[in-house]
């Protein structure tokens, strides 16, 4: 499933003849009402209005990019992909998604979210979701960072959610201490195979993290981390990293704001910052998915392309289980 343009419909006959060949789970019937061009007579500006969004905001800020990838991400493994990440806190919901510890203060790209939406809303008012916008606001992100080799067609017709609780966050985002079994079964829930994990993983190579999330866990010695790397990241981050001293670092030392295949580079060179990084290199079958991916011209790019969509399609709401809503950060 190697071609940048999936047909018109991410309709079951694509999806399904994955999973019979067993690229694939089999699709569930919402992800089935999902079609690229959703817009186009509903608001056929929609898509390229995200996009010029999203290009003037990753132009000032690469890092804007990787967190829009990552939002897409965070948002359709808790509750699927509905906005749920979006929402706000309010006094009858305290604690929404977006304050869960995966989240915040990490998470960051939702200012473009609410100007692609303030825009969209401007030429067509009340007709496209916030769901469809993180999901287009993530494909244009790869796009920026990653050039025409990372350029897709996005399904659309996704509603947004009307459920967001913090706690669900750490129900299903895989920490950065993950193993690879637990990174499997993490993705396994939201029908996701172990090749869509290891590809997805290669979104590390762009962006950023605090070091709380690898200190002193990678760190420790003895490690399996490049000690050169070590430390360099030891040079970067205090030694118990706290709320109040707290830094970052680039996920990938090479190229960090390019979206490309480096990041398996640097898992078989052990210069990655999280065990669930690591950890790719614990089975035969991932490591040589890793080798693949790091060697063969095209071929993680080909496989993301593949596997956002996939994941963009995971527990989407339709019919009557959503709604469109006027402002992205609170329920109609």
């Amino acid at each position: 499933m190697a071609a940048s343009k999936v047909p018109a419909l991410l309709s079951c006959a694509f999806l399904l003849l994955g999973a019979a060949a067993g690229y694939y789970s089999p699709p569930s019937p919402a992800s089935c009402e999902l079609k690229v061009g959703y817009y186009h007579h509903k608001c056929p500006p929609a898509e390229a209005i995200v996009k010029s969004v999203v290009g003037a905001a990753v132009r000032q800020n690469p890092g804007v990019g990787a967190g829009l990838i990552r939002m897409l991400f965070h948002d359709c493994f808790v509750e699927g992909c509905d906005a749920s990440v979006l929402l706000d806190p309010t006094p009858a919901n305290p604690q929404p998604e977006k304050l869960g510890s995966p989240n915040n203060p990490s998470l960051r790209g939702f200012e473009v979210i609410d100007a692609a939406k303030a825009a969209v809303e401007r030429a067509c008012p009340g007709v496209v979701s916030c769901a469809d916008i993180v999901a287009f606001a993530a494909r244009d992100a790869s796009f920026f960072l990653g050039g025409r080799g990372v350029d897709f067609d996005m399904p659309a017709g996704r509603l947004d959610g009307r459920v967001s609780n913090a706690s669900r966050t750490l129900d299903f985002l895989p920490p950065p201490t993950s193993n690879l079994s637990g990174l499997v079964q993490s993705f396994a829930a939201k029908g996701l195979g172990v090749d869509d994990m290891v590809v997805l993983s290669g979104a590390h190579t762009v962006g950023r993290s605090h070091c709380s999330s690898f200190v002193p866990d990678r760190l420790a010695v003895p490690s399996d981390i490049s000690p050169s790397f070590a430390a360099s990241l030891r040079g970067q981050c205090p030694a118990s990293p706290s709320s109040s001293n707290d830094p970052t670092v680039v996920q990938d030392v090479v190229t960090p704001d390019k979206l490309d295949s480096q990041y398996y580079k640097n898992v078989l060179a052990h210069r990655v910052l999280f065990t669930s990084d690591a950890s790719l290199l614990s089975s035969p079958a991932t490591a040589k998915m890793v080798s693949d991916n790091a060697n063969i011209p095209g071929w993680w790019e080909d496989r993301f392309k593949a596997a956002m969509v996939k994941m963009a399609s995971v527990e989407v709401k339709t019919g009557n289980s959503g709604e469109i809503r006027r402002n992205c950060r609170v329920v109609n």
